[in-house]
């Protein structure tokens, strides 16, 4: 890389870099959910030392420092950690973190511990992971575009972090090729060189754009609007509600494969009309987070029912429209903090009939 080059990259990368680092305090900062806040500046910490780690010029005139290089090597895994949080609610938890422990074990075995021969196969091993973590990361953020009921999520942050999905799935197999023909002309592309670096930093400075506003309707629960202004609006939607509650009460949310799109020609109103009306009035970030509320509240139906004190809480989950027990558990836990065994328990410890009886 020319000197020219070589100082427009670095420039580039600064830029971007900078970015990251005031991403990641603003969100910190902000109102935003805990697991938010853990999760974001962590990958914006690691994508700041990736962006120098993988630049070979920078790298050298840094002179290698161990602790930059740590936090780059977990990337991949932090970057699937967010995607999870903001796109499926999930925690920050011990198993959410995991793929990130992974990747910094290997990354310090290949790095400081490994012999070479057998540091090559732990590198391969490393990028191909990486590799299915940026492509479920991918698929998570596909998958719920449709359902997704925060309008300005959906047109902006979706399309952003999905390029940057498929950037990494990008780098993930020029990294493999780079093994078998490290010559080629694709290889300009890699974010160690000028046109990757410029790709990532646009996708680093776009993030940094739309995360510093870091706002709790964008990035976490979204509040529900209060009634007033203008009062035609109101009572139009009161009616739209109150025909919603209609086809949910019929236990409309049962139905297989049911849509937002679905519901709305069912109500014979737009589309966007009640995605805005579902999260901003009755408070719910997706489609699925409001059709698990009236499973769950089934659910405590009949898990309070001493009369199905006896059916299994697995046979209750299925019947309610879930494929498996743990998709189920987390609802369920999330709504009420209790696990459905828990829940139940008290629950019918606490009936008139049974206390009648005894």
């Amino acid at each position: 890389m020319s000197d020219p080059a070589l100082l427009v990259d670095t420039l580039v990368r600064g830029i971007a870099a900078g970015a990251m680092l005031v991403t990641a305090l603003s969100v910190w900062r902000s109102g935003v959910s805990r697991d938010v806040r853990i999760a974001a500046p962590l990958l914006c910490l690691s994508v700041a030392a990736w962006l120098v780690t993988e630049a070979t010029a920078l790298w050298n005139a840094v002179d290698h420092p161990a602790p930059l290089m740590l936090m780059a090597m977990p990337s991949a895994g932090l970057f699937w950690l967010f995607i999870l949080v903001v796109f499926e609610d999930r925690r920050v938890t011990p198993l959410t973190l995991a793929p990130t422990a992974v990747l910094l074990i290997t990354g310090v075995l290949r790095c400081y511990i490994a012999p070479p021969p057998i540091a090559v196969g732990i590198w391969a091993a490393s990028n191909a992971f990486s590799g299915l973590l940026a492509l479920h990361a991918a698929f998570v953020i596909a998958r719920g575009w449709r359902g997704d009921l925060v309008e300005g999520r959906r047109r902006l942050r979706a399309l952003l972090l999905g390029s940057a999905a498929l950037f990494s799935v990008l780098e993930v197999s020029l990294a493999l090729v780079n093994w078998v023909d490290p010559l080629g002309s694709w290889m300009r592309f890699s974010v160690g060189e000028a046109y990757g670096g410029l790709i990532m930093a646009a996708i680093c400075v776009g993030s940094a754009i739309l995360f510093l506003q870091a706002r709790p309707e964008v990035l976490g629960a979204p509040r529900r609007a209060t009634v007033g202004g203008d009062a035609r609006q109101d009572a139009a939607d009161r009616l739209l509600i109150q025909r919603l509650d209609g086809v949910m009460t019929a236990e409309g949310w049962r139905r297989e494969g049911l849509t937002i799109g679905a519901l709305a020609a069912e109500l014979d109103c737009p589309e966007h009309r009640l995605r805005r009306l579902i999260n901003h009035r009755l408070g719910h970030r997706n489609f699925a987070d409001f059709l698990n509320a009236h499973r769950i509240e089934a659910a405590k139906h009949r898990l309070a029912d001493p009369g199905e004190a006896r059916t299994a809480v697995a046979v209750i989950a299925f019947d309610l429209g879930y494929g498996s027990l743990g998709p189920f558990n987390r609802a369920f836990r999330a709504a009420t903090g209790e696990t459905p065994t828990a829940w139940r328990r008290e629950a019918i410890a606490a009936s008139p009939d049974l206390r009648k009886a005894g």
